[in-house]
């Protein structure tokens, strides 16, 4: 089992950045991959970003791509979501998540993770 806590989500106005933090405990596998998705009410959970802890390998949405840098830091076992220049799109509930054993072609795709956190709500708004 893998337990996901998310945090730094916030109500902010369009241009700034965040810090999104997902602290992960229990059996977590050195080639597995921890991603955020995100979700609005009515829409499906889309992918965001990804990074496998093994090679560091890093995966963005083509939404997100040069906004958003994914990090790891393995002592911690916590990755890091920095969010920049925010629009009101970004606005969604981010959900940090986990796969062990996830392969580089599977690294986008929601069925690939087993573990989720409970999510923190970013919103951007003038």
């Amino acid at each position: 089992q893998v337990q996901l806590a998310e945090s730094g989500g916030e109500s902010v106005q369009p241009g700034t950045s965040l810090t999104l933090t997902c602290v992960a405990s229990g059996r977590t596998s050195p080639n597995g991959a921890t991603g955020w998705f995100r979700q609005t009410p009515g829409s499906e959970r889309e992918f965001v970003a990804a990074i496998r802890w093994h090679t560091g390998s890093t995966h963005y949405s083509d939404s997100v791509k040069g906004r958003f840098t994914i990090s790891r830091d393995r002592q911690r076992s916590t990755i890091r979501l920095q969010v920049n220049s925010l629009k009101p799109e970004d606005s969604a509930v981010y959900y940090c998540t986990h796969g062990n054993g996830i392969i580089l072609s599977a690294v986008r795709s929601i069925d690939a993770y087993a573990y989720w956190g409970q999510g923190t709500q970013v919103t951007v708004s003038s």
